[in-house]
């Protein structure tokens, strides 16, 4: 059945249809919210049709579908990288490595979702098509690497399911970590509290005294409650972190009005409002289970302000809302402190030269086990009571 399996190579997004894209990429959106609003077509279509992928910038579109007997089972966003910038799980050390070695590392082949380290599926499967459509988008995938001589393939921020898939198909399996925040049935943001120190509960109840005297109001804003100023406000505080952080902001001005357009019931903002006026803000996309925490900035500085519209308030919104996970974007151990612990993120490599996958094998082997004692002792100092101690 494999043989039969026609893989085609999309330049763009617009090439395919979003009905059967979004049949692979979200199914259970029929009655519902997508659970990784991130592969969705209409997420994957703003970053092209506003220019922050495509020509010019690094993220070459070069998408998979997998077409049996005529019908799509499978898609993939995949993209040729100019670059390692906007992934998250980095691979600088490899590419410094190869080329001392005297090959060439760029261009390599990425299924991913630029910009977003946020975990999901990468390998897009109709329902029932799993196995086989799992293991047609990464033999397309390296059968294209090959046929163009490019040095890897790599899969960000996969689900575990796919990372043991690729690792079952002989690709190399990576383990790194983030800080998720997760509910246990909480009914309120007192309860989550209450199954804390106390003295981590008190610094967070100090925390957010002082974050909410900042002299203005704060809303949480989602759907037709989100206007086109507030687009406005929020884009002066993506150029202001983006130029702090990355030097020029990865998306462009267009990506948020088209997110205004087609996904704003999948969007939560909480600002900060003072004296009428926005003065930071928090962006949040809207998964089915969990909200995803991906933009913060600001135009004054408030102390505390950044732990309160990031990680409190999108506390507050997933219990309210009933959401199982806050995830909160990459790095920062400060999130221990303010209840999100340490979890493994996963991705996929393959590597044309043999030699040098045999030496990154070894490297990820290594790696894995010191992230391993890393998450369990940090887990062990995270803000929770104790069980067998009282406070």
């Amino acid at each position: 059945m494999a043989d039969q399996i026609q893989i085609d190579v999309l330049g763009a997004l617009s090439e395919v249809d979003a009905a059967a894209w979004d049949a692979c990429a979200c199914p259970e959106a029929s009655d519902g919210r997508p659970r990784h609003p991130f592969t969705t077509h209409r997420f994957l279509d703003a970053l092209e049709t506003s220019g922050s992928v495509g020509l010019g910038t690094g993220w070459q579109p070069r998408h998979l579908v997998a077409r049996f007997d005529g019908h799509v089972i499978a898609c993939a966003p995949l993209y040729a990288k100019g670059h390692s910038q906007g992934e998250y799980i980095f691979d600088h050390n490899f590419a410094h490595a190869y080329e001392r070695a005297g090959g060439s590392y760029y261009p390599k082949l990425q299924f991913a979702v630029p910009f977003t380290p946020a975990t999901g599926r990468r390998l897009l499967t109709l329902p029932g098509h799993e196995d086989l459509g799992r293991a047609a988008l990464l033999r397309g995938a390296v059968t294209l690497a090959d046929q163009n001589q490019l040095s890897s393939v790599h899969a960000t921020f996969c689900t575990a399911a796919e990372a043991e898939a690729g690792r079952e198909a002989g690709l190399l399996h990576r383990v790194t970590q983030q800080y998720h925040w997760r509910n246990d049935g909480y009914g309120s943001f007192e309860d989550f509290l209450g199954s804390l120190s106390s003295r981590k509960r008190k610094n967070i109840r100090k925390e957010r005294q002082t974050a909410q005297a900042f002299g203005g109001r704060i809303v949480a804003l989602s759907g037709d409650e989100i206007e086109p100023c507030h687009w406005d406000a929020f884009w002066r505080f993506y150029q202001d972190t983006g130029a702090r952080k990355w030097g020029t902001p990865y998306l462009t001005r267009a990506f948020f009005d088209r997110v205004h357009a087609t996904m704003r019931d999948d969007v939560l903002l909480v600002l900060a409002v003072r004296d009428g006026w926005p003065v930071a803000g928090a962006l949040n996309f809207i998964g089915r289970e969990t909200l995803y925490g991906r933009y913060w900035g600001a135009v004054e500085e408030h102390p505390c302000l950044h732990f309160e519209l990031c990680y409190y308030r999108a506390i507050d919104w997933a219990i309210a809302h009933g959401l199982k996970t806050v995830e909160a974007g990459a790095q920062g151990e400060h999130k221990l402190a303010r209840g999100y612990l340490p979890v493994q993120t996963h991705s996929l490599h393959w590597f044309a030269d043999e030699g040098f996958t045999r030496a990154v094998a070894q490297y990820l082997e290594a790696e894995r086990r010191a992230i391993d004692e890393e998450i369990e002792i940090l887990t062990s100092y995270g803000p929770f009571r104790k069980v067998m101690a009282e406070d």
